[in-house]
Formats: structure tokens, sequence, C-alpha cells
């Protein structure tokens, strides 16, 4: 499914803010743990901490 896509700034201090709609249809909720990493030619992914563990458990992969 094709979303809107959120346009958001880098504050003078590193940080974002994510729009609460974009995160609970990423199954994101609040104080949820996250890993952030780059992937590659300006794109940043974010996981939910549980998923990415168990991926690397089970496939050896994030």
């Amino acid at each position: 499914m094709l979303r809107e896509p959120a346009e958001i700034r880098v504050d003078d201090r590193g940080r974002v803010e994510l729009p609460l709609g974009l995160l609970a249809e990423a199954g994101i909720a609040p104080g949820s743990g996250l890993l952030a990493f780059s992937d590659g030619d300006g794109r940043i992914m974010l996981r939910r901490a549980e998923d990415a563990m168990r991926d690397l458990l089970e496939r050896g992969e994030l």
C-alpha cells in the first residue's frame, strides 16, 4: 500500500520527530526499542529491536 510521505527536518541537534501515524503504520509504539542503521545512498533504516534480534538469530542478518 502506498502512503503519503511525511516531510520532516533534522533539527540543529541532529534529531527528527516522526509522525505518530507513521509509527503506528509500522507497528512502533511510544517507548519501543529501535535499531537504526544506514542503508547507504541517503537512507536510514529503523527496525523494532525485537524484530531485528529475531532475524539476526534465525537468519544471521538484520
